[in-house]
């Protein structure tokens, strides 16, 4: 195709500047799991969005960590670099009137060769748009940007001008992937996200840096294969300790039941059929300090 641009866009930035909920509003569906907390995301995530003239592979990236230390923040670091040094464009992410010394070094991490466009997000929260223009000026002082394109991954405020400038930096080249597919996983790797979310909206400040989630088994049952009457999900919560995995059940087992419950529902939503989910707590200590066992769960 003529004149058809296509190539891999690496989302990168520090943690809880609104890299998962901007790809999220880009493709126009929730794909990559989102809190408050940092660390949210831990596995990298392709969204494609395809359109007449250009197909962007977008990668979802853990946000680079200075705050902590140990194995499992190593990995995640290793995870962002690699992405970055993989992609075509690098889409920087910063919060609008915060860049502090944590975005300089993420941004510092990314290597000389690809272009970088940085979406300023949050600017919908500004109380003055004119306070936007010097945050930009001292933006562009910190590295040659492709673009700067004020954006709000809140309200989809100038996305359209974001994905111009992304598409201008593409290389010529056919699509990738078929125009309808929107990612590059599997239902397995989404159920084992969402429940993992729910871990994060609905435990305290720390606890979700100690879980991580494993799917056991994902059987579909019933009907067509494209469209099963049933998928039944068995799935592990893992935790470092036994004190930790009482505060996940809670009392009589309401946390976990309304874990899974709040779970079930956005699996139900986004497979577009019904699910059964059965969860267990399980402990493994240290685990997230523990390099075998990262690369067990994929983030090693």
């Amino acid at each position: 195709m003529s004149g058809f641009r296509c190539g891999t866009v690496a989302i990168v930035g520090r943690p809880n500047t609104g890299k998962s909920s901007l790809l999220n509003r880009l493709l126009g569906q929730k794909i990559a799991s989102v809190s408050r907390k940092a660390q949210t995301t831990r596995r990298s995530l392709a969204g494609i969005l395809t359109t007449p003239a250009c197909q962007y592979v977008f990668v979802d990236l853990p946000g680079y960590q200075t705050r902590h230390g140990g194995a499992l923040n190593r990995a995640l670091n290793r995870q962002a670099a690699e992405g970055a040094r993989a992609c075509d464009v690098a889409l920087f992410v910063t919060e609008a009137l915060r860049f502090g010394a944590t975005d300089r070094e993420a941004l510092a991490r990314i290597p000389a060769e690809p272009a970088v466009v940085a979406a300023v997000n949050k600017s919908d929260l500004l109380g003055r748009p004119g306070e936007l223009l010097p945050f930009i000026d001292r933006l562009r002082k910190e590295r040659p940007f492709a673009a700067i394109v004020p954006v709000s991954a809140r309200t989809g405020r100038n996305l359209p001008e974001l994905l111009r400038a992304i598409e201008a930096q593409l290389p010529e080249g056919p699509a990738a992937y078929p125009a309808n597919q929107l990612t590059d996983k599997d239902e397995r790797f989404f159920a084992a996200e969402i429940l993992r979310e729910k871990l994060f909206l609905l435990l305290g400040d720390e606890l979700p840096y100690r879980c991580e989630v494993t799917i056991e088994s994902f059987r579909e049952e019933g009907a067509g294969a494209r469209r099963p009457a049933l998928r039944r999900v068995e799935a592990a919560i893992w935790v470092e300790k036994a004190s930790q995995k009482a505060i996940v059940i809670g009392a009589g087992g309401a946390l976990l039941k309304r874990i899974a419950t709040a779970a079930r529902r956005d699996m139900e939503r986004l497979f577009g059929g019904k699910v059964y989910l059965g969860t267990w707590v399980r402990v493994r200590k240290d685990w997230s300090g523990d390099a075998r066992m990262l690369r067990q769960l994929g983030l090693g």
